[in-house]
């Protein structure tokens, strides 16, 4: 794929990690049951992309709208946020009850599922929104909701929303042992990668965190394309180090 976890990484490949595996039962389950789930996890642990990959493979049989936040909304900003993830023609009504039924509506007529996703940023109020729409019983909504660990912490504060969460699932760190069964399927770069410069790397930079991984790939990609060596070794990898946080 040609980006992965925020970087320009051509040749590497969606890996099918134990936390993927059990996103696409989860999810898959969660879709069925027309109920809500949250994905919480680390900053960089890959769950927008297991989410992300899972939704495509029920597409296009399944009516997958994504929403993002990036700052907190109120209940009148998500009204607004699902009056263009949803397409709906014409101008957003004015009032909130008549915008209500318009919501109610549109989401009556088929199946949807919602992916919202950084909802880490969401509070009381924009999670109390999602739980009223969901509640509605013309409605038939599944929500997978995705987020840091504040997601989790703000949906665990709202008993009337956590209480219908069908399925609660964290993303950590990879394994010293999952990296060394993971990284070489990630990227050609650590196919004939020596295990110990693997573990190196790890223990030294990535720390189990795909994006940390994605970032040192990509500069360890440019380092052998610099030097023209044939594989990785622990004097280019300090090298890509130097150029990480």
């Amino acid at each position: 794929m040609a980006t992965y976890q925020y970087v320009d990484l051509p040749d590497a490949s969606v890996v099918t990690t134990r936390a993927l595996l059990t996103a696409r039962e989860n999810i898959t389950d969660t879709v069925t049951a027309r109920a809500m789930m949250c994905i919480h996890g680390g900053a960089g642990f890959g769950k927008t992309l297991a989410v992300n990959t899972c939704l495509r493979a029920l597409e296009p049989g399944e009516d997958v709208r994504k929403i993002t936040f990036r700052a907190r909304p109120t209940a009148r900003a998500v009204r607004y946020e699902l009056f263009t993830a949803l397409d709906l023609a014409g101008e957003p009504p004015r009032h909130p009850s008549e915008f209500d039924r318009l919501l109610k509506t549109a989401l009556a007529e088929r199946p949807r599922t919602f992916l919202v996703d950084e909802a880490q940023w969401l509070n009381g109020e924009a999670f109390e929104y999602f739980r009223y729409l969901w509640d509605e019983p013309s409605t038939q909504l599944a929500i997978i909701f995705v987020g840091g660990a504040g997601c989790h912490t703000v949906l665990r504060r709202e008993p009337m929303l956590s209480s219908r969460v069908f399925i609660w699932q964290q993303f950590t760190r990879l394994t010293p042992n999952e990296v060394l069964e993971v990284i070489p399927l990630f990227h050609p770069v650590w196919v004939d990668a020596d295990p110990e410069d693997i573990a190196f790397a790890d223990s030294h930079a990535a720390h189990g965190n795909f994006r940390a991984w994605a970032q040192l790939t990509a500069h360890t990609r440019t380092a052998l394309a610099r030097t023209g060596r044939p594989r990785v070794d622990q004097e280019l990898l300090r090298w890509a180090f130097s150029r990480l946080a």
